[in-house]
């Protein structure tokens, strides 16, 4: 539990920049609406002419005219790729950190056990994914009320139910990748977290390689189908949570048995 504590204070600062940076920013593309709604028509219109590309972005479901539909297709994009390359920092560094910064062997002569270090250090993961959810949902509920305007319930908490959720496997991936490594791959973590994106725009738009969609969780997150359809997919979600299970178990028996640098 001291490790706990110890790591979630260590990124607490981190945690803040990123959530008020992603959240600030989706915060006032919510309060830039209400400047834009009379000409919001007039894009949605030539959005959703624009063939695949509308498909990629939902709007050949969503409609930019409404709220709902902006929040859908341009607020969501904003804060699943930010939470994303958040989570994916965080990911990458928790482990790997303690050989980079050569404090292994001080961790390692307390009296915890390496798969317990495994464990609060994945713990601190996923609380940090949460919080940073959380901060950034009071933003824009925050901004809905400025505005005087609601979106559905159900289908905002379905949404970033599965945000969330996508958000904590991309960062377990890049978890199970700190256990292997000696160095800090935060390069590497992000670009997972953008290839992952960009494998939901293509598979969208390409046929051919529309069995990309299993990989990608950003594929069940998508905020214009769950907006459309008023439900996650579940098989897709599933898919997302068995990889999320192994990473973690392969980070920890592998981070217990790894010859760890002083």
């Amino acid at each position: 539990m001291v490790l706990y504590c110890h790591e979630m204070k260590l990124n607490f600062k981190n945690l803040l920049i990123w959530a008020l940076c992603v959240g600030g920013i989706c915060f006032g593309c919510i309060l830039l609406y209400s400047s834009l709604e009379e000409s919001m028509q007039g894009i949605a219109d030539t959005f959703s002419d624009m063939g695949a590309m509308s498909a990629a972005l939902g709007m050949d479901k969503m409609s930019l005219a409404t709220l709902t539909g902006y929040y859908a297709t341009e607020i969501a994009m904003m804060h699943g790729l930010g939470g994303a390359m958040f989570a994916a920092i965080l990911g990458s560094s928790l482990l790997s950190k303690e050989e980079a910064g050569h404090t292994s062997e001080f961790l390692n002569v307390l009296p915890i056990g390496r798969g317990s270090i495994v464990l609060w250090k994945y713990l601190a993961l996923i609380s940090n994914i949460i919080v940073f959810n959380l901060i950034c949902v009071g933003m824009y509920l925050v901004g809905f009320a400025c505005m005087g305007e609601t979106i559905e319930g159900k289908e905002m908490a379905l949404y970033h139910l599965a945000v969330t959720m996508m958000q904590i496997e991309i960062g377990t991936i890049c978890f199970m990748i700190s256990s292997f490594v000696k160095r800090n791959l935060i390069g590497a973590g992000l670009g997972i977290a953008i290839a992952l994106f960009a494998m939901d725009m293509m598979c969208r738009i390409i046929p051919a390689i529309e069995d990309m969609k299993y990989i990608t969780p950003f594929y069940y997150s998508n905020a214009s189908d769950i907006f459309t359809n008023g439900e996650i997919d579940g098989m897709m979600l599933m898919i997302g949570i068995v990889i999320t299970l192994a990473s973690a178990i392969v980070a920890w028996v592998w981070y217990r048995r790894k010859d760890l640098a002083s």
